[in-house]
């Protein structure tokens, strides 16, 4: 029994660290239309049910790889205190050319207004695949 404590101490410790870890960027959020998009133009089908869905910069767009990857995003900073005490899971659906993008990420209306108060705020966020 004594061994065993230690061992389920660290185990747990293990898992605090693997679930704090993330990187970390910019996001944004953007306005409809959101068809076509870079991933299947427009095919109502790609978009995730709720509405949770991303525009990626071109550090995540991998040449069209993150087509259909989730992320999990929390706001962390902003100006104004913007966060919302919310976690979310979004989908890549579309790419964030660099001459409109100015973020990591640019999130439909309805994910963004998930993790922020001021909808045309520029917030930093933590994110992982």
């Amino acid at each position: 029994m004594k061994s065993l404590i230690p061992s389920l101490s660290l185990i747990i410790l293990c898992l605090v660290i693997l679930r704090v870890h993330g990187d970390v960027g910019t996001a944004m959020s953007y306005d409809p239309p959101y068809l076509p998009t870079r991933c299947k133009g427009y095919d109502l089908d790609q978009f995730p049910e709720g509405g949770y869905f991303i525009a990626a910069s071109d550090g995540l767009w991998d040449n069209g790889a993150a087509c259909g990857r989730r992320y999990r995003v929390r706001c962390i900073s902003g100006p104004k205190r913007p966060c919302r005490e919310a976690t979310i899971f979004v989908e890549v659906v579309d790419f964030c050319r660099s001459n409109v993008c100015s973020a990591t990420m640019t999130l439909s209306n309805k994910a963004f207004n998930a993790i922020s108060r001021y909808p045309d705020a520029k917030i930093n966020v933590e994110y992982t695949q």
